[in-house]
């Protein structure tokens, strides 16, 4: 019998494709990304390199209007990989985020 998946995520996530700004927390140089979903808790994003599981990361995003029901708002999250996989589209990072701080509207 087919075991069922259990949905582990406690925050909603949205599928939105958003450019994203991610410095590696051993001090490599920023890299620039785009999403494949971000929630409250965490995001993923596709990349060409992999990242240590655990490792930390630094990153600055927009969230745009459809998240924020208001304007674009700038955040710089703090937070760490979680998982490091690959699917039909390349290497996807996900990434917890464990802290963050608003930046202002854009």
């Amino acid at each position: 019998m087919a075991e069922a998946l259990v949905e582990k995520r406690a925050t909603r996530r949205f599928a939105l494709q958003l450019p994203i700004a991610v410095e590696p927390g051993n001090g490599s140089a920023l890299r620039h990304y785009h999403t494949r979903d971000v929630s409250a808790g965490g995001i993923s994003f596709y990349s060409e390199a992999p990242m240590p599981k655990y490792s930390e990361i630094h990153f600055l995003m927009t969230l745009p209007p459809e998240i924020t029901q208001t304007e674009g708002i700038d955040i710089r999250c703090h937070g760490r990989v979680v998982r490091v996989e690959r699917d039909d589209t390349g290497l996807c990072i996900a990434a917890a985020i464990e802290r963050y701080e608003y930046l202002g509207g854009s």
